[in-house]
């Protein structure tokens, strides 16, 4: 079941890629619309067949490979990968259907889209270190792709950023792997009988050092953030959506899967020192989306300060903290990509992205009302109002995290905070006031070109009003990962 999750979009991507005679753009959208969709439904009958009180890996599949070298075919879900699985089938089939229907070299773009979503999938399922890096890396090249083909103006210099930083990231991401196999004596990189090697603190500390650098490029976390609001800028809409909203969890998974439960003695030493980062990030982040006029570089740099939550939860060690670390990896990848969904439909209407230039696009009569409640909406749920799915989110990652490191929680409070200076300063400027007389004949908005936003914009209201639905899946596997905690997070426990 879970191969296929893996296999057909590569399968996919062939047939598309290779399709005898020149087929015509809408054409393979709309094939590639309907394999999205068929990834989709199995991921909900995945959904169905996965039992959230069970601790342990389910749906599993195991196939000896190259054992020579350690590497085997190992697959598994458990409450922490599925609701990210869930994410990249949904965004993918989103990020597809608000691709124009007149792009150019169509066959190549939806083949890249679906390695990508291979890749991406590929990774969260793997049981197996090696087998992990190797989806790591797949989703490079596509994603590379995309963006130096399909991008803006300097799209060459952004892919290229891309490329060097993210080939760096998974260069330190193997040196630990294979460093942890070699010390610990381990003959494969499966991870379940890699957590059951016990080493020393200070080979620990050794081994996570490059897993964290390499994890934070991904995110990113300041000061290894640069590449990511150049990718975005220049990178088309639908490719943003896939890149806010599902590549940088990679990094936030890996820090969950690998470095507590891999490192856990090591990890617990310097958390207080991510915890650090996590607010220096969140506030940089934050403070740089201020001074934007780029409405995308705003939407960018909220992603830098929105993933640093996750990395203050992650270091505060709680069972809370945890859950609350995958509640805010989904959460971020529904309201980004919305955000990001919505300043894509602007830019296509108005031609521009500026907040100085673009005024008034609420007026009802010839602005863009209806993208612009949606923008407001989505701007909201950034900002944590009560009721949709970043309060509920943001709420449990200060919760978990405040009995732990109290000042770095009320920095990132303060972060959050600032969410809402930026973005009502965005959204003031943009939607509000007269409609200038440059702006005052729009292109309408076709349905088509909302729906993919409202989708979005209804299940952060409803895991906003009903988080226990999401809750559920993660809480359980909360425990599994702090097996081993120090006492001191133990006693907060208990």
């Amino acid at each position: 079941m879970l191969s296929t999750l893996v296999c057909i979009p590569l399968f996919s991507a062939i047939l598309i890629a290779f399709l005898p005679g020149k087929i015509e753009a809408e054409r393979n959208r709309q094939i590639s619309i309907t394999i999205a969709s068929i990834l989709l439904i199995l991921t909900l009958v995945i959904g169905f067949q996965f039992d959230p009180s069970n601790t342990e890996m389910q749906l599993t599949e195991y196939l000896p490979w190259l054992q020579g070298i350690g590497l085997t075919y190992n697959l598994g879900i458990d409450g922490l990968s599925f609701p990210l699985v869930c994410i990249n089938s949904l965004l993918t089939l989103i990020a597809i259907y608000s691709t124009s229907p007149t792009i150019e070299r169509s066959g190549f773009y939806y083949a890249l889209i679906f390695i990508l979503n291979s890749g991406v999938s590929g990774a969260f399922l793997s049981q197996n270190l090696l087998l992990f890096f190797l989806f790591y890396e797949l989703e490079i090249i596509p994603l590379y792709f995309l963006i130096v083909i399909w991008g803006g103006p300097k799209r060459g210099y952004a892919g290229m950023k891309f490329l060097l930083y993210t080939a760096v990231s998974g260069f330190l991401v193997l040196g630990s792997f294979l460093g942890l196999v070699w010390l610990s004596g381990a003959s494969t990189f499966d991870y379940e009988p890699l957590r059951s090697h016990t080493l020393p603190l200070s080979t620990q500390l050794i081994l996570l050092a490059p897993l964290l650098i390499g994890l934070a490029i991904k995110i990113p976390i300041f000061p290894f953030h640069t590449w990511l609001p150049d990718a975005h800028v220049e990178a088309s809409t639908p490719v943003s959506v896939l890149l806010a909203g599902v590549l940088l969890k990679l990094g936030t998974y890996g820090l969950l899967r690998f470095g507590i439960g891999l490192f856990l003695d090591a990890w617990v030493y310097i958390a207080p020192w991510l915890a650090t980062l996590a607010a220096i990030s969140a506030l940089y982040g934050a403070s740089c989306a201020i001074v934007q006029k780029d409405m995308k570089k705003v939407v960018a740099y909220s992603s830098i300060a929105h993933m640093a939550y996750i990395l203050l939860a992650a270091a505060a060690t709680t069972r809370l903290s945890i859950i609350a670390a995958t509640f805010q990896m989904v959460s971020h990848g529904l309201i980004s990509a919305m955000l990001f969904l919505l300043v894509g439909v602007v830019y296509k209407k108005t031609g521009s992205r500026d907040v100085n230039y673009l005024r008034g696009l609420l007026t009802p009569q010839r602005g863009l009302p209806i993208i612009g409640t949606l923008t407001i909406m989505g701007v909201m749920a950034s900002a944590g109002i009560p009721g949709m799915v970043g309060f509920i989110a943001e709420f449990l990652v200060f919760r978990g995290s405040f009995p732990i490191f109290p000042v770095q929680t009320l920095l990132c409070l303060i972060g959050s905070g600032l969410t809402a200076v930026y973005f009502l300063l965005m959204v003031n400027r943009v939607f509000f006031g007269r409609l200038t007389p440059e702006l005052s004949e729009l292109p309408r908005v076709l349905w088509s070109e909302r729906i993919p936003a409202m989708v979005l914009a209804v299940l952060i209201l409803i895991l906003g009003i009903q988080p226990g639905w999401m809750v559920r899946w993660s809480e359980p596997q909360a425990g599994v990962l702090l097996t081993g905690q120090t006492e001191v997070v133990i006693n907060y426990e208990l």
